[in-house]
This record gives C-alpha cells, sequence and structure tokens, in this order.
C-alpha cells in the first residue's frame, strides 16, 4: 500500500494513482513488490526536523528515505521538502512536477538499494531516474 501525507503544507499531490503504478511497476521490474510505502510532503522545517532527529544530520535537503524493506517486499517512508523541489526546479529550469517525480523515484531508488554517495553512483543513480521518468511518460502517455 502506497500512502501519500502532506505536513505543514498545504499541497495536494496529483495523479496518485499514476504514481502508484509506476511506483509499483519500478518495483517489480527489480523483483520486489511494494509492502508499505509512505510519501511526505513537508516544508524545509519539518525535514530538516528529522534529517537532525533521526540522522543527526543538520542540513537542508530535497529528500530523505526510511528503509523498512523485508526480503523482497520495499516498505519505507520517503520524506520530501516541496520547498527544496521548487527552489530545485527554479534552479534547473523545469516543470515542478517533474521535479517532484524525479524526487520521489529517487527515493524508490534508494529503497531498492541503489546509492548516491560517489560519483559512479551518483551518475547510475541519474541514469536509473530518467530512465524511469521516461518509462512513466510512455505508461500515461504514450
Amino acid at each position: 500500500m502506497i500512502t501519500y501525507q502532506s505536513i505543514n503544507i498545504s499541497y495536494r499531490l496529483k495523479n496518485r494513482r499514476k504514481l502508484s503504478q509506476w511506483i509499483r511497476q519500478c518495483a517489480e521490474e527489480t523483483k520486489m513488490r511494494i509492502g508499505e510505502l509512505a510519501i511526505v510532503l513537508c516544508d524545509d522545517v519539518t525535514l530538516l526536523e528529522y534529517n537532525v532527529k533521526y540522522l543527526k544530520h543538520n542540513t537542508l535537503t530535497d529528500i530523505i528515505t526510511f528503509n523498512y524493506n523485508e526480503g523482497s517486499v520495499l516498505s519505507g517512508d520517503i520524506i520530501i521538502s516541496l520547498d527544496r523541489i521548487r527552489e530545485n526546479a527554479y534552479r534547473y529550469d523545469v516543470p515542478m512536477d517533474l521535479e517532484l517525480k524525479r524526487v520521489i523515484i529517487h527515493g524508490v531508488l534508494h529503497l531498492l538499494g541503489f546509492r548516491d554517495k560517489i560519483k559512479e553512483e551518483k551518475d547510475l543513480m541519474r541514469r536509473m531516474e530518467d530512465e524511469y521518468l521516461q518509462k512513466y511518460d510512455l505508461l500515461f502517455r504514450g
């Protein structure tokens, strides 16, 4: 089950069913199935509180993930700062909904075991994000 929540913001995520179908497809391609996955949209302050409290990082970021996977069942929390999404969309001159989908799939990829600490991992993560964004377009526009 995939749930969507908002904390300290008044944003309502569009196309939740499509997003859920897309996320399920991405998980299934890596032989995982969705257990309980929460996608939480919040503001910078809330994400920073989570980052400090649980990860001991006193920095702003666009996303943090908490992995509760068991075997081939993907479960976790993906916490996303909508403030960072807006800023990054503006900075990179991309539509906000595209940047949000990129960050959502970035979180899913982390839960699937992909990392982005070193350059090679970051490059692979970016390629995977691009691939899954294309699959979203094919799934719902093709």
